[in-house]
C-alpha cells in the first residue's frame, strides 16, 4: 500500500445513506440560527471554460461561520502549473510543488486542489492506469517517488487541505491510441473510447467505463489521506463546430427506453456522480466529494429555473445537470466556475452568484465560487486588479457562499499577483480553517478574542 502520510483528525461526516436527509435538515437549521461565452471549451480550471475590510468578528470554534474554503487549483495537464515541464528530476518537482504550497499559505489559503489524474493516468502507483506523462515525459515511466504521497504529506504539514482532482473521461490530449502504453485500458478496450476534436475520451455511455473510472479513483481514495475528491467541468466533450459525439452505436446498445440522446447522456453522467459519491462515503465518510461545473447550468430563456444569462448551457452542451447534483445531494459541495466579471453582458457575476446561492439553499451542499485569476489584466473587463477582491466583497451578501477557489496557481504569481495581494489585504488578513479537516497548525485568533476562539471569515 502506498504511504498515506500521517493520519489526521477530521470532523466526522454522516454515514452515506443518511446524508441527503441530514443535508436538508442542516441547511434548515443553519438558516434559522444564522470573456465572451462560446460553445468551445473555455480556458478554465480543467485545463485551459465596492471593496474594503470589515472588523473581524469573534467566532467560537463550533460556529460554522469560522470555516471557509480558500483554495487554488494546481493543474498538471499540459504542465500548466505543476510540474512546470516534463522530465524534471524528483527534487526539482518536489521543490516546485512546495513553493506553490508556501505561496498558498502566504496568501491566506487553506486548501489546494491538485490534479492527480489528468488524462486517464496517475500521479501515484496505480494498479489501474499508467504513470502520467506529465511527470516524466513518457507515459508509464516511474518518476522515482510517489508524487501523491509527497503532495499530501507536504500539504498537511502546512495545514493545507488536500483535494485530489480527477478528470473522469479524458484519455489523451491527442487522438492516437497507438501513443498510449501497450497495456493502457483505453488501448486494451478500444470499444471504450471515441475520438473527438483531436482528443481521446472514454465513452460515458459504456457501463464498464463507468465502473472502471470509479475503480481508478477509489484506489487513491482508499490508499491515501485525501481530504476531498474533486471533478472539474469536463464530462462529455465541449462541442466543436461541425462535429458530433460519435456514440450512436453506444446509444443503440445501451440507450434502453431513452428516446432522446441528450437525456441519455445526462443520465450516464448522473449515474457516475451518484455512484462515486456513494462509494467515496462508504469507504471514507469524512472525505468530501465536489464538482466544479461550468458557471451556467441553463439560461432562463430556455428554462425558467435557469439564470438570467445568455451563454453556453452546460446542461445541453456537455450534458452536465449540475443543478440536479445539488438538489439530489450527490455532492458535498458545488464549485461553479463563475469566470466572468461583474457586469458581463451575457454572464454577469452579480447574477450568477445569487442564482447558485439559491440553488444550494436548504440542501446542506456547500457553495464555493470558482474565480478566474487567469483573466486578470489579460481579458476585457479584467483590467482593474480589484476585480477579484470585488467578487469576494459581493459574496458577503450571500450567506450560502462558503469560499472561493482560484484558477490557477501559476497565475497567482504572474498576471494576478497584484489582484491577489489586494484579496489578501482585504479578505484574507486573518487565517481561517478549511471546511473539511481540523486546522493544523491552528490559526491564531484575532487580537482580544476570548480564549479558544478561531477567526471568522471577513
Amino acid at each position: 500500500m502506498p504511504d498515506p502520510g500521517a493520519p489526521r483528525r477530521r470532523i466526522p461526516r454522516t454515514a452515506a445513506p443518511l446524508r441527503p436527509l441530514l443535508r436538508i435538515l442542516s441547511g434548515t437549521v443553519a438558516a434559522l440560527v444564522t470573456g465572451s461565452l462560446v460553445a468551445a471549451a473555455p480556458a478554465n480550471a480543467a485545463e485551459p471554460p465596492t471593496s474594503g475590510t470589515t472588523a473581524p468578528q469573534h467566532c467560537r470554534p463550533d460556529d460554522p461561520g469560522d470555516r471557509q474554503m480558500r483554495a487554488m487549483w494546481i493543474s498538471s495537464v499540459t504542465n500548466i502549473d505543476w510540474p512546470s515541464t516534463r522530465g524534471l528530476d524528483p527534487a526539482a518537482q518536489q521543490q516546485e510543488l512546495t513553493d506553490y504550497y508556501d505561496e498558498a499559505v502566504a496568501n491566506g489559503l487553506n486548501a489546494v486542489f491538485v490534479q492527480i489524474r489528468p488524462t486517464a493516468d496517475a500521479f501515484w502507483p496505480s494498479p489501474y492506469e499508467p504513470w502520467s506523462e506529465w511527470l516524466t515525459g513518457t507515459q508509464g515511466r516511474d518518476p522515482g517517488y510517489d508524487p501523491l504521497a509527497f503532495a499530501i504529506r507536504e500539504a498537511h504539514e502546512r495545514g493545507l487541505e488536500f483535494h485530489g482532482w480527477f478528470n473522469p473521461y479524458r484519455v489523451a490530449m491527442h487522438d492516437d491510441p497507438g501513443r498510449l502504453t501497450a497495456d493502457h485500458p483505453a488501448r486494451v478496450n478500444p470499444d471504450w473510447v471515441f475520438r473527438y476534436n483531436g482528443r481521446l475520451y472514454y465513452d460515458p455511455g459504456v457501463p464498464e467505463v463507468r465502473d472502471f473510472v470509479q475503480d481508478a479513483i477509489m484506489d487513491a481514495v482508499e490508499n491515501y489521506d485525501l481530504d476531498g475528491v474533486h471533478f472539474d467541468d469536463y464530462f462529455y466533450p465541449y462541442p466543436a463546430a461541425g462535429q458530433e459525439v460519435p456514440d450512436a452505436a453506444t446509444f443503440d446498445r445501451y440507450g434502453g427506453a431513452f428516446d432522446d440522446v441528450g437525456a441519455w447522456r445526462r443520465d450516464n453522467v448522473d449515474r457516475l456522480i451518484e455512484e462515486i459519491d456513494t462509494r467515496i462515503h462508504t469507504a471514507k465518510p469524512d472525505v468530501e466529494f465536489g464538482i466544479s461545473p461550468f458557471g451556467i447550468w441553463r439560461n432562463a430563456a430556455t428554462d425558467p429555473a435557469g439564470s438570467d444569462t445568455n451563454g453556453f448551457q452546460s446542461y445541453d452542451g456537455i450534458f452536465a445537470d449540475s443543478r440536479r447534483w445539488v438538489t439530489e445531494g450527490w455532492v458535498d459541495y458545488i464549485n461553479p466556475q463563475v469566470y466572468w466579471e461583474i457586469g458581463h453582458p451575457a454572464a454577469d457575476y452579480a447574477v450568477l452568484v445569487p442564482w447558485w446561492n439559491d440553488v444550494v439553499d436548504g440542501t446542506g451542499v456547500d457553495l464555493y465560487i470558482g474565480q478566474a485569476a487567469y483573466k486578470v489584466g489579460e481579458q476585457p473587463g479584467w483590467e482593474d486588479p480589484r476585480e477579484l477582491s470585488d467578487h469576494l466583497t459581493f459574496n458577503r451578501d450571500y450567506p450560502n457562499v462558503d469560499g472561493d477557489v482560484f484558477f490557477s496557481a501559476v497565475r497567482l504569481r504572474t498576471n494576478a499577483a497584484e489582484a491577489m495581494r489586494i484579496v489578501v489585504e482585504e479578505h484574507y488578513s486573518q487565517p481561517a480553517p478549511g471546511p473539511v479537516a481540523d486546522p493544523r497548525p491552528a490559526p491564531a485568533p484575532p487580537a482580544g478574542a476570548p480564549a479558544g476562539t478561531l477567526p471568522c471569515r471577513n
